[in-house]
């Protein structure tokens, strides 16, 4: 069905474009006319086609009225000439008349080969095609346009009698056409007479008697025409009145009295009728209106009534009519006439239909806008009209003329109308249009120095934010506000600029609220009540809108000093107190929070980030093995002291001997630990000097010569480690018998460049061993400068023999037995006393027993464990 639709709407287009396109290109209309669709039809027998069309250089909208030659195909060439030169005569005639109730021509005939063509005013349809059954509903005419419309035919008719003394003769719906304002208007001047004034001075105009001969579009319509016509041969301007009175039965009633075609003789029948006045029923007529009509279709021409005797019944009293009468002779009026009737316009305006509204008072009121003193009394009846328009409407008829007075400020008036109509505009104005228009307008309120219209403005911006875009509101909309609310002297308006601001801030972006939003409230001085609170709406949309936000420096460094002293303001109410008191509250369990979470993070990351000595390392790491040793002690499981990155650091008590099971469970433990322990450690070491100072240590330590050992069985006995010990008088405790294991031997040197110390600080490459003593006669052994070794801090004079233990924790090579295979004494002498040695057995210090080999086994594993790399990365 709608394609049909659309087919059938493609094909009237494409046909009436095709025959323009044959019509029109050999005239001369179409060198200054654009013409588009066809509208309606008029004049003689509806063979004037009319189209809409407008002006190429000036744009202005016009009707084009065509007549295609062609209808005259099937007539004789007699008629057809005929025929034509009464359409050229009658639009020659319509040219030269002017009168607001005549068709006005804005170009002349035209004629081509093909057609007839001319320009009028804009023109809506010829009454022809607006009454009937068959007419839209669309079309269909009001009753107030009927009676307005039968007024303007009474003015240009009795124009035509009386100033031009032309007899129309033609007076039909075909000949009356209804232009775009709605306004009813004469054409089809095709029959028309002059006056040809007799000798004595009378009017006269000659009759025509009806010709059978001729065709019967090129002579009146009988239909229309008056009874002394074709009785007597007589033409007046009554005979116009007769027709009148036809043409308002034919508008009620759908149709003429009688139709007659070219049937001359039935026309005499019926004019003798009309002499015993019998009349029609006239049912559908107006009952305020019949005793006129009759009265106009009255037989004799002397007993018709009157055109001003006609504008006085109670037909055209109605107020509407009334109404649009002022309106066709509001050019005569002054404008102090003029302002009462704007007035009292807006209390009918809802009365009318809103076609009349805007098609025929609208085209007035906008044509007072050119008249500044009277827009401020025009400017609220169209936008009443416009408040009844569907956008579509407002559009086409309206916003074209709102948009120059948009820009005037004077009357100061009409900014104020304006903003009371803010709404209005918005809601049918497009969104283009409002920026290049309303916007403007918007601005120019703001700086007025009224201040009803500012707070009409005020309060109107909020209402389409939405609709400007970022850089107008922060450059354009914000700075007029701020600058308004500072200097203004007006509290009310003051406090709608901060309202104002508030619903706004929903559009802003968070930094424009902190760079110039909140500032600017600082520098307001007014300490009004309603102002503090609107300033306390603004902070608490801010604070609450998860958009904006405002930071805790912000909070803790302006906005806080800013509102304390406004709590102390005497003039507010306890209500008001508390609401400023809440905010600020508010605002310091916020900054208390945000610096709390703010401190703790930063004390994690520190902790977390903080560089570790070594001590602490070695303690950590000793603290962890300690606790799974104990764990392991708890869960009454033996564990081998190969488990222990640090078992080449310590002495433990003898293990026990484990099953294989057992055996394989702790080596396996003890390689899941140190592959943690080397993953934990795999970032790359910082050079620093106290890595440097361990791999110096690490790689004398593995480049030493470590003595061959013999094999052993796999348990080992292992001694507590114990540092050696001196005497204040510097001689060496020396406990050598039984501690040399009877397969071992090792020369002194082997032993002298075997030193380490327990201390990862201490430069082992540097470190004299305590054998150096007996090579070099020395009594004090651990003082090399190089050491490192903390010297006794009493001095070494005394001869107290009170034992002091060593500075440095030596870790002794395997195998070590003391003295290198003899013992040592102050003044070289041998000291081997079994006693002794085993009284000073808890002082030895780590001293290999009969399972050597095991040791170095041990010692070796827990070197590889402890690797470079994991010291260093400990260390860093």
């Amino acid at each position: 069905m709608a394609m049909d639709v659309i087919n059938k709407l493609y094909s009237t287009v494409h046909t009436t474009v095709s025959q323009l396109s044959g019509v029109l290109p050999g005239n001369n209309v179409t060198r200054e006319y654009e013409v588009l669709d066809q509208v309606c039809t008029a004049g003689v027998g509806l063979m004037w086609k009319v189209y809409n069309g407008y002006k190429k250089s000036t744009k202005q909208e016009v009707s084009v009225f065509v007549f295609e030659k062609k209808m005259l195909e099937r007539w004789t060439k007699d008629d057809r000439d005929t025929m034509l030169e009464i359409l050229r005569r009658g639009v020659q005639q319509l040219t030269k008349i002017r009168h607001p109730h005549v068709l006005t021509v804005q170009h002349p005939l035209e004629e081509s080969r093909d057609s007839l063509a001319f320009a009028t005013e804009p023109v809506f349809a010829s009454l022809a095609n607006v009454i009937g059954e068959a007419v839209r509903s669309d079309k269909k005419l009001y009753d107030v346009e009927i009676r307005h419309g039968l007024l303007q035919l009474f003015d240009g008719l009795n124009f035509l009698h009386n100033d031009a003394k032309i007899v129309h003769r033609n007076i039909c719906a075909e000949t009356t056409v209804i232009n775009k304002n709605r306004s009813w208007k004469l054409f089809g001047f095709d029959f028309c007479i002059s006056n040809q004034p007799a000798v004595d001075g009378k009017a006269f105009w000659p009759c025509r008697e009806y010709s059978t001969s001729m065709h019967v579009l090129a002579q009146p319509s009988l239909e229309y025409c008056a009874p002394e016509i074709a009785l007597n041969t007589i033409n007046s301007t009554e005979s116009d009145l007769f027709s009148l009175g036809v043409l308002i039965f034919t508008i009620y009633s759908g149709k003429p009295l009688k139709m007659f075609g070219n049937d001359y003789s039935s026309f005499r029948r019926y004019a003798a009728d009309l002499n015993q006045r019998k009349y029609p029923s006239m049912n559908s007529v107006p009952s305020d209106l019949i005793d006129s009509l009759k009265a106009l279709l009255h037989p004799s021409p002397h007993m018709r009534p009157q055109l001003h005797e006609l504008k006085q019944i109670a037909y055209f009293q109605d107020v509407g009519v009334k109404t649009l009468s002022y309106l066709d002779s509001l050019y005569q009026w002054d404008n102090l006439q003029k302002s009462k009737f704007y007035k009292g316009l807006p209390q009918i305006i809802p009365t009318l239909p809103h076609r009349v509204n805007l098609h025929s008072i609208l085209p007035y009121l906008v044509k007072e806008f050119i008249n500044s003193p009277m827009i401020p009394f025009v400017l609220p009846n169209v936008l009443l009209i416009a408040e009844m328009s569907s956008q579509k409407e407002y559009c086409d008829h309206i916003l074209q003329h709102l948009k120059p007075i948009f820009k005037l400020t004077d009357p100061i008036q009409i900014l104020l109308i304006f903003m009371q109509k803010m709404d209005l505009l918005l809601k049918l104005t497009p969104a283009e249009e409002i920026k290049l228009h309303v916007l403007p307008l918007l601005y120019r309120s703001l700086e007025c120095d009224m201040p009803q219209i500012q707070e009409l403005c005020l309060a109107a911006l909020p209402t389409f934010s939405n609709l400007i875009d970022y850089n107008a509101m922060k450059n354009a909309v914000i700075p007029r506000i701020k600058k308004l609310c500072i200097h203004s002297t007006n509290v009310s308006v003051k406090v709608n600029c901060l309202i104002s601001i508030g619903k706004l801030l929903e559009d802003l972006d968070k930094w424009l609220v902190l760079d110039e939003i909140l500032p600017f409230l600082t520098l307001i001085q007014s300490r009004e009540p309603a102002i503090i609170m609107a300033i306390i709406g603004i902070y608490k949309i801010a604070m609450t809108n998860t958009k904006l936000g405002i930071t805790k420096d912000v909070m803790a460094h302006k906005c806080i000093p800013f509102l304390m002293p406004l709590c102390v303001e005497n003039g507010l109410t306890i209500s008001q107190f508390n609401t400023i008191v809440a905010l600020i509250k508010e605002m310091l369990s916020r900054v208390e929070k945000e610096q709390r979470e703010k401190l703790e993070q930063l004390s994690t990351i520190q902790r977390e980030n903080k560089p570790r000595d070594a001590s602490e390392i070695l303690t950590t790491e000793l603290e962890k093995c300690t606790s799974y040793l104990s764990q392991n002690k708890q869960a009454n499981v033996s564990v081998n002291s190969d488990d222990d990155m640090f078992s080449g650091f310590s002495v433990s008590q003898p293990s026990k001997h484990l099953s294989a099971t057992t055996q394989a469970n702790q080596q396996q433990k003890y390689k899941a630990n140190n592959d943690v322990l080397k993953m934990s450690h795999t970032a790359s070491p910082k050079p620093d000097i106290l890595s440097s100072l361990m791999n110096s240590n690490l790689s004398h330590l593995s480049n030493s010569t470590a003595p061959h050992a013999i094999s052993a069985p796999n348990t080992a006995v292992i001694l507590p480690l114990v540092n050696p010990y001196t005497s204040r008088g510097g001689s060496v405790i020396n406990n050598s018998s039984n501690l040399t294991s009877p397969n071992e031997s090792r020369s002194n040197d082997s032993w002298n460049n075997s030193w380490h110390s327990a201390n990862p600080l201490v430069m082992n490459h540097q470190l004299s061993s305590p054998l150096l003593n007996k090579s070099n006669g020395s009594t004090n052994n651990n003082n090399d400068f190089s050491s490192l070794d903390n010297l006794y801090p009493f001095g070494g004079g005394s001869k107290n023999t009170s034992v002091q233990r060593s500075a440095v924790d030596y870790i002794y090579p395997p195998g070590y037995n003391g003295a290198g295979g003899s013992g040592i004494s102050k003044n070289g002498n041998s000291v081997n006393n079994k006693g002794s040695m085993n009284n000073m057995k808890s002082l030895m210090p780590l001293l290999p027993q009969q399972n050597a080999t095991h040791q170095q086994v041990q010692d070796d594993t827990n070197f590889n464990a402890l690797s470079h790399q994991d010291i260093l990365s400990f260390l860093n």
